[in-house]
């Protein structure tokens, strides 16, 4: 085990709708991405579809772009995989850390809207 697998980054909870495929297939499968990490996150799909060591490739749209990145499946359970992310280059590692800058700054325009209403009911 490689200490990226022993030490999980801190995961950012989201719910993001993806589509995968293993990369020896031909056909993509869709599932949901949860908790994400610089590292990893959850993959809730068939369970069936994955197994441990598998490599995928997500392909997902931030801000109307669409990206792709490599993972490879470490441990499955009956609702989905943890996977851990395989980037090529900073170009990848680039790509996930907008994603949860992206999920991050919704949630703080969210926060300032809800502010902003509770100062004006009180």
């Amino acid at each position: 085990m490689n200490q990226q697998e022993a030490m999980p980054a801190p995961r950012v909870p989201l719910n993001l709708q993806i589509e995968f495929k293993k990369n020896y297939a031909r056909q993509s499968e869709s599932g949901n991405l949860f908790n994400i990490s610089l590292t990893g996150a959850f993959l809730k799909a068939d369970a069936a579809l994955l197994l441990p060591k598998d490599k995928i490739t997500l392909y997902f749209e931030v801000s109307g772009r669409k990206r792709k990145i490599q993972a490879r499946i470490v441990w499955k359970n009956g609702a989905g995989a943890g996977i851990c992310f395989q980037p090529f280059n900073s170009r990848d590692v680039q790509i996930v850390d907008d994603l949860i800058y992206f999920i991050e700054s919704s949630r703080e325009n969210r926060r300032a809207v809800l502010n902003t209403i509770f100062k004006k009911v009180s």
